[in-house]
Order: C-alpha cells, then sequence, then structure tokens
C-alpha cells in the first residue's frame, strides 16, 4: 500500500518528469529500495528530507508537505534506552503498550505532566 511519503515522491517525480529509477539514482538508492519506502515496507532515511528538497528545490510549502507526509508514514518511533534506569526503562516501554489504548483524558494528563501543549 502506498504511504503518505510514498504519494509525496511520486507526485514530485511526475512533476518533474522522471521514473523511479531517476529519482533512486539521484538518492543513490536503487529503484526497490525507494519502492518499498514508498510502499511503506523499508523506513524512509532520515537524510532524504534535506536531500529531497535541495535536490528537487522544493519551495516552503511543498518542504512543509513533505514533513507532514513523513510524519504520517512513520508508524513507529525508535526510543536509545541505552544508559537509562531499569525503572525508567521499564516506564518507557509500559507507556508504549499502553499507548494505543489511552483514552483523551490520560493523553492531556500526560500532556500536562510533561509540559506538552
Amino acid at each position: 500500500m502506498i504511504t503518505s511519503i510514498g504519494k509525496f515522491l511520486r507526485k514530485v517525480r511526475i512533476d518533474n518528469n522522471e521514473i523511479l529509477a531517476d529519482m533512486a539514482s539521484k538518492l543513490n538508492v536503487s529503484a526497490s529500495f525507494l519502492s518499498a519506502v514508498e510502499n511503506g515496507k523499508r523506513k524512509m532515511p532520515s537524510d532524504w528530507n534535506k536531500k529531497i528538497s535541495l535536490l528537487y528545490g522544493l519551495n516552503e510549502s511543498q518542504s512543509e508537505r513533505l514533513d507532514q507526509a513523513i510524519a504520517e508514514t512513520e508508524q513507529c518511533c525508535e526510543i536509545d534506552l541505552s544508559g537509562v534506569a531499569k525503572q525508567n526503562r521499564e516506564v518507557a516501554v509500559s507507556f508504549a503498550r499502553k499507548f494505543a489504548t489511552m483514552d483523551e483524558e490520560q493523553i492531556e494528563e500526560i500532556k500536562r505532566i510533561l509540559g506538552v501543549s
């Protein structure tokens, strides 16, 4: 299934009269890797955001749409817990397990505790 980032990249290619292999070559990856990113089978490398903006001369609005597509596509988050106290690691893992089932009130309470608006 094509992801939001996949749709964005496909539109950029079409707007620039390119095929998948052209963009893949510019990004220094194989066409199959780029296809896997578009289809959500591989995670987009973190340096692609700037790379795509520069390669294709994206304006501010297009860069914002790229950021939004990346955010919509990312379904997982990696957290480096090395060097973190055991009890804090347990809290982080417990939170991750419960996150999807939390109601709005619980989310608001966590945001309040963390100072997130």
